[in-house]
């Protein structure tokens, strides 16, 4: 899916008793508001998942849905991602972004040098970090989306600015 025009909302945890419905992983801030992004879709943009009721759990959602109505169907679906429309969201207030809005902006140091671009915001349970494909090429390498390593995001502009932090020499044997 393109970073710019789908974003990940959500994930199928697999079933939920026996009555066919299913746990729901959300990974937005409200797990209710999945139910105003129905029909959900899948990695190819297609509608993959329509909720017709939903209670709350403590990672997202318990859900009845259309797609799923047995336990066995429920479990199959247990790990697939689910998206919206980047159009679905509302427009953030001035000077807010969303995290998928960093990804493609161009990395630049405190010269201004570009030396890199945001190829993905992830998140290891800690806090999010910036995957950085670097310009020169080679492997990607990960930031903290902290305000120290990213002082300055313009979004509207196509690029932050990034601190890299200092490597972590080899302690010296006391």
């Amino acid at each position: 899916m393109s970073g710019d025009n789908y974003i990940l909302v959500a994930q199928i945890g697999g079933a939920f008793g026996v009555r066919g419905e299913v746990k729901i992983t959300a990974y937005t801030a409200d797990a209710q508001s999945l139910l105003d992004y129905s029909p959900l879709l899948d990695a190819k943009g297609q509608p993959a998942l329509t909720i017709i009721s939903a209670r709350p759990d403590k990672h997202g959602l318990v859900a009845k849905v259309k797609e799923l109505t047995t336990k066995e169907e429920a479990d199959a679906a247990r790990g697939r991602k689910l998206y919206i429309h980047r159009d679905q969201l509302p427009e953030p207030d001035e000077d807010e972004f969303y995290l998928t809005d960093l990804i493609g902006l161009e990395g630049r140091d405190p010269d201004g040098t570009v030396i890199g671009k945001v190829k993905s915001v992830q998140n290891f349970g800690a806090d999010d970090m910036l995957e950085i494909t670097p310009a020169e090429g080679g492997p990607t390498w990960y930031l903290p989306f902290t305000k120290a390593a990213t002082p300055e995001i313009h979004v509207s502009e196509g690029w932050l600015r990034i601190v890299k932090p200092t490597e972590v020499s080899e302690r010296d044997e006391d």
